[in-house]
């Protein structure tokens, strides 16, 4: 963030002068201020996106000053600066809205990391309130936040099938948000106006997922004591949704086959056809093609329902999306709690960041809402977070700890072990096929070139004699 503003509030010439030669070196603007009863009229006219605050000067309170500041733009990270360090006044800052805290005298890297943050924070703020903005307006595809290149290209494929009527096939990992796309494009298709109907397939026993999708008679069977409609007729003028679909039975996988190639449905019970005009949506967490393989999908429905075929990418493939998503549900979840929405320190992004999500984007919604829930200071670190996901971060008993190492270097540290194991199971589970491999994680062939090319150069490097 090269343009970055900052203001820098502090009474002593010397500190004001340091701070900002030192930013000026990493390419912000900076604007200072000694006197901090003006503060109100210079943040007005600096529109800063960080602020450099003091905790102590004549004139006016810090604390008076980050609330000025916090009442006209609640999201302005402020960075408070102390020579008086103590506990109370630290956890204090922080409760009423301070991003940060350094003691007096900092070092360089220090204000400069702490800028950083600040900015990736404000950043993030900015976008979560465009995110809610377009949302709002229908203009975004549910919650299916990110700019990772493999969400991207899936919500580009996504905006390009939805105003057709042809029938698609979402394959993607348990808790990737595969529902969440089936009604991204029923949402932007030219059937919006009429019914979205999910069938979870796995749910029902076949004989009761039978009657409930096909309807049944008077008398069709025990119970039926009046005539139903099914959801295939539920559906009609609208979007079917089929979700879990290689779960289906073999009978009931050829029922449903004739449906889709006539559009017809004949109630249980019926000698008569019902017309139907719907689109189907179909889902699976499995491999559909190993599925037809070893019998458990009929081919032909396979075909059929495969006219356009989106993957969802797991959470684990999709870098840079983990600390937005987190900010966006915990910012949801805080909302309805009618709480502030907490900071997470770079200890515990390095840990969100670098953990493997089996349960993709679900598990991480539901861990953002724990942690909202049993937030008490405003500030998540890596003692907050469950041992599932702080385990993989944390040495062995008996093992020396390292040095604790600035957060880009060390988060840079922990994508790289990251996706140096993820290749290897990727690789592993395809048999060292880099195109089904690259294509069932969402990435294109150069780019998996290109990971496997660097990890063997960082092995190298870090290769010592035997």
């Amino acid at each position: 963030m090269a343009s970055a503003r900052v203001l820098i509030v502090d009474d002593e010439p010397a500190m004001l002068e340091n701070c900002e030669r030192l930013l000026a070196l990493e390419g912000y603007s900076c604007h200072t201020l000694s006197d901090p009863t003006r503060f109100r009229a210079v943040l007005a006219e600096a529109h800063p996106d960080v602020l450099l605050l003091d905790l102590r000067m004549p004139g006016a309170d810090g604390l008076t000053v980050l609330a000025a500041a916090l009442a006209d733009d609640p999201a302005l990270p402020v960075i408070m600066m102390t020579a008086y360090a103590t506990v109370a006044s630290a956890v204090q800052a922080i409760r009423e809205g301070a991003f940060d805290y350094l003691t007096k005298p900092f070092a360089a890297d220090q204000l400069v990391v702490a800028v950083k943050r600040a900015l990736r924070y404000r950043g993030l703020t900015v976008e979560n309130r465009t995110l809610r903005e377009l949302v709002a307006r229908g203009v975004t595809f549910e919650q299916m936040v990110g700019t990772s290149p493999a969400i991207t290209r899936l919500l580009d494929q996504v905006r390009k099938v939805a105003p057709s009527d042809a029938d698609v096939l979402i394959t993607g990992e348990s808790g990737t948000g595969k529902e969440l796309i089936a009604r991204a494009i029923h949402e932007h298709s030219t059937r919006k106006k009429g019914p979205f109907v999910p069938v979870d397939s796995a749910a029902l026993p076949e004989t009761l997922l039978e009657s409930e999708l096909f309807g049944y008679e008077r008398g069709a069977f025990t119970g039926a004591v009046s005539r139903r409609e099914g959801l295939l007729v539920e559906a009609d003028g609208g979007t079917l949704f089929l979700d879990e679909v290689t779960e289906l039975g073999a009978a009931l996988q050829s029922k449903l086959l004739r449906t889709l190639e006539e559009r017809q449905v004949r109630r249980l019970g019926s000698t008569s056809l019902v017309d139907v005009n719907i689109r189907v949506l179909a889902a699976t967490n499995l491999d559909p093609q190993v599925a037809v393989s070893t019998g458990k999908f009929r081919p032909d429905l396979y075909y059929r329902l495969n006219v356009v075929h989106l993957h969802v990418p797991p959470l684990r493939v999709r870098q840079g999306d983990i600390e937005l998503l987190l900010h966006t549900f915990a910012a949801e979840f805080a909302e309805a709690l009618s709480k502030a929405v907490p900071r997470f320190s770079p200890d515990a992004l390095v840990a969100l960041e670098g953990y493997g999500w089996p349960g993709n984007v679900r598990e991480l919604r539901n861990l953002a809402q724990r942690l909202v829930v049993l937030d008490e200071d405003g500030r998540v670190t890596l003692a907050d977070l469950p041992d599932a996901v702080r385990g993989w971060t944390e040495a062995e008993p008996g093992v020396p700890r390292a040095r604790v190492a600035p957060y880009e270097e060390a988060r840079t540290q922990a994508l790289a072990a990251f996706r140096s194991g993820y290749l290897k199971r990727l690789l592993a589970e395809h048999d060292g096929n880099v195109t089904r491999a690259a294509r069932e994680a969402g990435l294109s062939r150069r780019t998996l070139h290109r990971w496997l090319a660097e990890d063997a150069t960082n092995r190298h490097l870090t290769e010592r004699p035997g």
